[in-house]
């Protein structure tokens, strides 16, 4: 069983689940700044990126504003894997770097455990309802059904609800989701009082997501996870902690209108390397 992201990121540095990450450069280097208003919404996201290409796949991590300069792409294309994933390099970096390592090893379109699932093509709102109601489809969600959502989105939380579910938001950065539901703060909190939970990969880059892992853990409370930030990272506690995945590699969705892809797994499909 993989114990915490710290413990993972050992593993890939003792060359455990693949090459020598010294042996693997990074070819190019984004820094994103984006945002996105739904026609008719009073909220604007703000999402800013880190990305890292090796090879043909890219490893992404999303961070608030002012975590990581968009200078650090100036060093960063030409660097070993191994030297973005020390102490010393800011997490989102970090999660990048590991993100693209675990994802060269296996890419999700190569994965026979992963169910790929086409994103039509369309407006932001046809594919955010398409993406989201994949996600929502990862947990069990029946009448009643508790699911506390770490990371808000507002058609997730409208998926969540159609489907009989009582929606527990959590988000730092939110008061109240578009229907009107109060926002905790507390993720333990939410946590504590769901049946399930679905969370966004955003807990890596903000260090909280051991804790979400845990709490599950202790409690045998299925999580599901969306995830764009660090999407193959998550994928390493399928079945040690992390019940489902829905992992969607860039390019993003919102940066296309043209059909995409996203890979959903399931802990019962197994993990031989957890």
């Amino acid at each position: 069983m993989t114990a915490s992201v710290a413990a993972l990121t050992s593993s890939v540095l003792a060359g455990e689940l693949g090459p020598a990450p010294s042996s693997v450069p990074v070819t190019s280097a984004f820094w994103l700044h984006h945002t996105t208003r739904l026609p008719g919404a009073d909220v604007t996201y703000r999402n800013c990126y880190v990305l890292l290409r090796v090879g043909e796949v890219f490893g992404a991590c999303s961070f608030e504003e002012g975590e990581v300069d968009a200078s650090f792409c100036a060093d960063a294309s030409g660097a070993s894997l191994d030297s973005l994933l020390s102490g010393s390099v800011p997490l989102p970096v970090r999660i990048a770097a590991l993100d693209a390592y675990l994802a060269s090893v296996q890419p999700h379109h190569a994965d026979s455990r992963a169910e790929e699932v086409f994103l039509p093509a369309g407006t932001p709102e046809v594919r955010a309802r398409a993406r989201d109601a994949a996600v929502a489809g990862l947990l069990e969600v029946g009448e009643g059904t508790k699911v506390a959502l770490i990371g808000v989105v507002n058609p997730l939380v409208d998926a969540i609800t159609a489907r009989g579910g009582i929606c527990l938001p959590c988000d730092f950065n939110l008061r109240e989701t578009a229907s009107g539901l109060p926002v905790s703060r507390e993720m333990t909190e939410v946590i504590d009082a769901a049946d399930a939970v679905v969370a966004t990969g955003m807990t890596l880059s903000n260090g909280s997501f051991d804790v979400l892992l845990g709490r599950c853990r202790e409690q045998e409370k299925a999580l599901a996870v969306y995830a764009q930030t660090g999407s193959a990272v998550v994928r390493s506690f399928l079945g040690s902690g992390v019940t489902a995945l829905s992992a969607e590699p860039f390019p993003f969705s919102q940066f296309s209108s043209r059909p995409t892809s996203l890979y959903r797994y399931h802990s019962q499909d197994g993990d031989s390397r957890t």
